[in-house]
């Protein structure tokens, strides 16, 4: 009697638990219900316990973790940030907005505003507008820009001179009622900057200054970088990051020969990476930046498809080194064609100016591998309005994560390009719709590749400067990684007992 007593009280026991357990259950989720109401969608994640981030925010939405829009992150607070707004959502209403901006990514987020802080070293004179034959004027390593710009050399000097530009936009920052919009201001306390600039000519160093004189051992453009590295690796900000948040210009394919095997952990400007190992250089590592073109641009163009009589244009160097073999291949292929000009060409005896003539009344523009990846003739072809055909299977273009290319361009693998015909009746194959249609996008992205000073929105300063602000979060996710064991090492070094960082728990 007394087992089966005992066994009714552990029934009930057992039932009243369950029962209870239940309406916890349902207050909870009744409780968690109201709480989601109250707010109008859930937030799974609290954003105030995120570290400051600069481009990328969690989100979430329709119940899954999303990245946000840089419209949706608000300026973060503290050192080291980069600022994002926008102008129209500050003047408009809420009812004024458009409910979809996905067309904004295709606009190369021009209405969203990235302010990258920079800290630009003052290095010497020689090291930069000294190259122009600049003389500073008392203490200053400067020009006044409210004075007087320092003119860059002409002619094929153009085609690298990204240096120049940026670090007039750098200076043109600091300028009262400077112009606007901007994508970069310089700071001049490093602990705020996102990002440290070298401002080195390097490419107008190596135009000039590579050759030996008799008396010379080694060049002025070698001594430049030596002195340069030695400068860098001696700067407190260098010591502290290693260079990972340090930008270098190196456009022109053989400058910064020297250096860049001592400074690679910096982010590089480059026109491609056909001379870098991909230890040094990478494109998830450094920015890919156009060449400023060097025919004129073609303004006021009233031409279309039956008015331009010259189906394929090419003119330049035929017989290359390296990856521009092709060349000469595709001129035996294609120099006998029908309205087909392939001809060798240079700057000389009026060279830029005939070139200007043939892009101009050009359907399509040849873009082939030289000695490397790329070559200005892209641009030149953009700003002619000209349908670039590229044919380089190595090349890094400039902006291509938020530009797509294929709605401009065509693209010919070298392998098929070097089949008998194919080339040319692939060509003969675009028609005059599709052509209009590649042509008047051409006309909306070229402002992308105009370099001038002052630049203007949307422009190659503006989107180089942009391009450098993408790369920011992960440089600085590798620097942050890159600090994990740096306290226990020391304590080691100094014979300390090293105590275990909490990253090492999880």
């Amino acid at each position: 009697m007394g087992e089966r007593n005992a066994g009714s009280f552990g029934i009930i026991a057992r039932k009243s638990l369950f029962c209870l357990f239940t309406v916890t259950s349902i207050l909870f989720i009744l409780s968690w219900f109201f709480v989601l109401r109250s707010t109008g969608r859930p937030h799974f994640i609290d954003h105030t316990l995120l570290p400051n981030s600069k481009l990328l925010t969690a989100a979430v939405d329709n119940g899954s973790i999303a990245t946000q829009s840089q419209n949706d992150v608000e300026p973060s607070i503290g050192n080291r940030s980069i600022l994002v707004y926008n102008e129209e959502e500050e003047s408009s209403s809420p009812q004024d907005k458009e409910p979809s901006q996905a067309k904004q990514g295709m606009e190369c987020v021009t209405n969203d505003k990235v302010v990258l802080k920079v800290f630009m070293y003052d290095l010497p004179p020689e090291f930069h507008f000294g190259l122009l034959d600049w003389t500073p004027e008392g203490s200053s390593v400067w020009p006044d820009l409210r004075s007087k710009v320092p003119a860059y050399p002409g002619g094929l000097n153009l085609q690298h001179s990204i240096e120049y530009w940026l670090t007039l936009d750098l200076l043109a920052s600091e300028l009262p009622n400077a112009p606007n919009p901007r994508s970069a201001v310089r700071v001049h306390n490093e602990s705020e900057a996102d990002i440290i600039f070298v401002p080195f000519f390097s490419s107008l160093s190596y135009n000039r200054y590579s050759k030996t004189n008799p008396h010379q051992k080694r060049s002025n453009n070698k001594m430049l970088q030596e002195k340069l590295v030695k400068y860098l690796t001696a700067q407190k900000e260098w010591k502290r990051s290693g260079g990972r948040d340090h930008l270098i210009m190196a456009h022109h394919p053989n400058s910064m020969l020297s250096a860049r095997m001592k400074l690679w952990p910096a982010t590089f400007i480059l026109s491609d990476f056909g001379r870098y190992p991909p230890n040094i250089a990478n494109v998830e590592k450094d920015v890919i930046a156009p060449y400023k073109h060097v025919i004129r641009s073609f303004v006021n163009d009233t031409s279309d498809f039956d008015s331009r009589p010259t189906l394929l244009y090419f003119q330049g160097a035929i017989y290359r080194k390296d990856g521009g073999f092709a060349r000469q291949e595709l001129f035996y292929l294609l120099k006998n064609e029908k309205d087909v000009h392939f001809a060798f060409g240079s700057v000389q005896k009026d060279g830029i100016h005939k070139a200007t003539q043939g892009m101009h009344s050009s359907k399509f523009c040849l873009n082939i591998a030289g000695d490397t990846p790329s070559s200005n003739r892209l641009f030149d072809a953009i700003a002619s309005h000209c349908v670039p055909v590229i044919i380089s299977d190595e090349i890094e273009l400039p902006y291509e994560d938020v530009l797509d290319y294929s709605e401009f361009c065509l693209f010919v693998r070298t392998r098929d390009a070097l089949k008998e015909k194919f080339l040319i009746n692939f060509i003969r194959s675009i028609k005059k719709d599709e052509w209009t249609r590649m042509r008047k996008k051409l006309q909306e992205v070229e402002k992308h590749y105009e370099f001038q000073y002052p630049s203007k929105e949307g422009d190659a300063v503006q989107m180089i400067w942009q391009a450098v602000a993408r790369k920011v979060p992960a440089m600085r996710m590798k620097l942050h990684k890159s600090r994990r064991f740096s306290r226990s090492l020391v304590r080691k070094e100094r014979g300390l007992r090293s105590i275990p960082s909490p990253g090492n728990f999880w």
